[in-house]
């Protein structure tokens, strides 16, 4: 059971538009807490739901997240598959941390201190945001990306290569425009466009050095997304020289941040919505520097997602974060 409580005076500002691509509002909810000092650092929480279903509200507790932390928390919406493909989340992405940078003085927020959290669809493009924002080229190609740039990211059971789940989901004889990859990104990867947009939809094909750091945390039990993927993230960003740490849940399965009821998708079966809030702390294996003998007995909670964020959020990100 959850030793956390929420705290009595976050305020929840509701409703909040971020954006207006095309002439449509994409909201944001923002959670302030009642402790700290000001300006708080601030971490967009990004919801799962395979791209095409799911919305703001599908987060564990950020009131209590929020107070926990002393973080200001921001559950955004964007655009989902059935009407926008790839890139437009990803630009929702970068449009909501330019926001919440650009807006920081008129709700108390620390404009150098942004973190990204999501889970399943929500972790892949938390990761995927960070990672093009720090790109070099990606930054030359979309100059407006140096604003969304962040200093920690938190992703759980995150798809990683897409196109590998397509080509999978073909082996069993399921069409690639019958998956949420290939929906999302709105053509077939074994095509040359969609290999292409498989590619830059792969946060692997953007990691360097100058990541910021990175806690990832999967379930072995996990039959939606396999923990190869989050295993794959985790390597590629150490052999980059960056920042990370990976949990791996003990039998767990996919959902294990939602809260108890609010399904990613409908698949009970497999599925551990609430898990890990009904039962943290609980058994995990760590694996943080990549080295003969890495992984350790350990447990994961809510609890290691908010000493990461405090930590890495405590202090202005070095210059050379910055350039």
């Amino acid at each position: 059971m959850s030793t956390f409580r929420p705290a009595p005076t976050t305020r929840l500002l509701e409703g909040i538009t971020y954006s207006r691509p095309a002439g449509k509002d994409l909201l944001l909810d923002l959670y302030l807490p009642g402790t700290g000092e000001q300006p708080y650092p601030v971490v967009i929480w990004l919801h799962g739901g395979g791209w095409f279903t799911g919305d703001r509200t599908l987060a564990p507790d950020l009131a209590l997240h929020a107070g926990s932390m002393q973080c200001a928390i921001a559950s955004i919406e964007y655009r989902l598959s059935g009407t926008d493909a790839f890139p437009a989340q990803l630009e929702d992405v970068h449009q909501a941390v330019r926001f919440l940078r650009d807006e920081a003085g008129r709700f108390g927020l620390d404009p150098q201190r942004i973190g990204l959290w999501g889970a399943s669809a929500g972790g892949h493009l938390a990761a995927l945001a960070a990672l093009t924002a720090e790109h070099p080229v990606y930054r030359n190609e979309h100059p407006e990306a140096e604003a969304a740039r962040v200093q920690a990211v938190a992703v759980s059971y995150p798809p990683v290569d897409l196109a590998a789940i397509v080509a999978q989901a073909a082996g069993r004889q399921r069409g690639w425009e019958q998956t949420p990859e290939g929906r999302f990104l709105g053509h077939d990867p074994a095509t040359p466009l969609g290999a292409e947009l498989a590619r830059q939809a792969n946060p692997l094909s953007w990691v360097t050095g100058s990541a910021p750091a990175f806690q990832i945390s999967h379930g072995t039990g996990d039959l939606l997304v396999g923990p190869d993927h989050s295993v794959q993230l985790h390597q590629a960003l150490l052999q980059a020289d960056a920042d990370s740490e990976l949990y791996l849940l003990d039998g767990f399965k996919h959902g294990f941040l939602n809260p108890p009821g609010r399904l990613d998708v409908q698949l009970a079966s497999v599925m551990d919505d609430g898990r890990l809030q009904a039962e943290e702390p609980v058994a995990a294996i760590h694996y943080a520097s990549g080295l003969p003998g890495d992984g350790a007995a350990h447990t994961f909670g809510f609890a290691r997602v908010h000493e990461f964020f405090k930590h890495r959020l405590s202090t202005l990100p070095t210059k050379a974060k910055l350039l």
